[in-house]
């Protein structure tokens, strides 16, 4: 049988996949990436509307989470955004800020996917795609002309020997673009330990019952401050909220979700730059309108009228002029729309998820190469236990742990 030798074999042809052939082959390895779908980094494709929101300027590990908090410092203070941001002034693509240190090409995500092959072909990379790996096995010993502690890739296109395999196959999310459990699998077979994966950065759903008064707001949004957890762990973000026909989507609700726990309630405060309270005592003294008029001025004027409507099921009749209220309803009613608690009973799912959290443990990874406890075995990206919050981290960590891994495999097969 013959095989196909190279120094390194990188597993998907995602952002960070690709990213690390191109820097490894630029670095005097032999790089062959594999990957199973018919397109590359499909997920840059999709990513920002089309135009990938590729990194953050103000990214700091604060940004991401993960079991073990500590391990991506270093992969994010060795590979920047302003490095990867001179890779694209290298590549002359233009570029702009949308809000909050989001970045986003001028043009389109597919500027980033070519800058990505253009490096590879730097580097002398080849790839298969489409092509599937059926078999990935550790050498202890040596069988006749291959060397002992290394692998032996079985795939569509031919069997491959290499010193080192690199996984960044990425997460569950998005299967219909192409996502498997593959890169668990993996660590499955080589005893490296998972935290739990999870849908991430996903739209919170609830029982059809209690959100059937809110149903009928679907494609409604406003800026909401939105926290879960208690007073030891609380996390709040200040971002947009949208409601759906089955419940909350929107960035503030994205980027809580990745916190969110089964069982666990969410706050929300629907005005949160005004204290309703003082508000609505205000108005009350010189005004004659409805309550939900008044309201309109702070949300939306279809949200003040369902919110009007659930005071009779509290007690209350919000339904009248403010100047007729009392200020027991109207205390009440500050108070439910800047603390309005609710019990999600799950997310939309990998379906609708921009990503996975949780991962292969980055306890059992090295956080200055990424190589597992597995030697010469490398994990990248998505798939590691490291996820980030909505606006351009997670593109971050899968250009700084694939430098980081990268620089890695240079440092150790070129001393062989």
């Amino acid at each position: 049988m013959q095989l196909h030798d190279f120094d390194v074999v990188i597993i998907g042809a995602g952002a960070a996949g690709l990213f690390c052939a191109g820097v490894a082959g630029q670095l005097g390895l032999k790089v062959l990436v594999v990957d199973h779908g018919e397109k590359v980094a499909e997920k840059i494709r999709i990513s920002g509307g089309g135009r990938c929101n590729f990194t953050n300027r103000d990214t700091t590990p604060a940004n991401f989470i993960s079991d073990n908090p500590r391990f991506c410092r270093s992969a994010l203070s060795r590979y920047t955004p302003r490095d990867f941001i001179a890779l694209l002034e290298k590549h002359r693509l233009a570029f702009h800020e949308k809000h909050k240190g989001q970045l986003f090409c001028d043009r389109s995500a597919e500027d980033i996917i070519q800058m990505l092959l253009a490096e590879c072909d730097a580097g002398n990379v080849t790839r298969w795609q489409p092509c599937n790996v059926k078999n990935t096995q550790f050498l202890a010993s040596s069988p006749r002309g291959i060397s002992a502690g290394s692998y032996q890739i079985d795939s569509d296109l031919g069997a491959i020997h290499c010193s080192a395999v690199v996984i960044a196959t990425g997460g569950l999310s998005i299967p219909k673009i192409g996502a498997t459990d593959f890169g668990y699998r993996v660590a499955k077979q080589f005893d490296l330990p998972l935290i739990t994966p999870r849908p991430a950065l996903v739209p919170l759903t609830f029982d059809e019952a209690a959100w059937a008064p809110f149903a009928n707001l679907s494609g409604l949004s406003l800026p909401v401050k939105i926290e879960t957890g208690n007073k030891q762990d609380r996390i709040a973000f200040v971002e947009d909220l949208l409601f759906t026909h089955r419940g909350l989507s929107g960035p503030g609700v994205l980027q809580i979700s990745s916190y969110w726990q089964q069982g666990m309630p969410i706050r929300l405060n629907l005005a949160p730059d005004t204290d309703v309270a003082e508000f609505l005592s205000r108005a009350k003294a010189t005004s004659r309108k409805l309550i939900a008029n008044e309201l309109a001025t702070l949300v939306p004027s279809r949200l003040a009228d369902t919110w009007v409507g659930q005071g009779a099921a509290l007690g209350h009749n919000w339904m009248r002029p403010i100047n007729e209220s009392s200020d027991k309803g109207l205390a009440a009613l500050a108070d439910r729309l800047t603390r309005w608690e609710l019990r999600p009973n799950g997310t939309e799912g990998y379906k609708k998820a921009e990503v996975t959290a949780g991962g292969v443990d980055t306890r059992c990874l090295s956080s200055q190469t990424m190589e597992s406890k597995q030697p010469g075995l490398y994990f990248i990206g998505e798939v590691v236990d490291v996820t980030g919050w909505l606006g351009g981290y997670n593109f971050q960590w899968a250009w700084s742990s694939a430098f980081a891994c990268a620089q890695g495999l240079a440092a150790a097969l070129n001393q062989k």
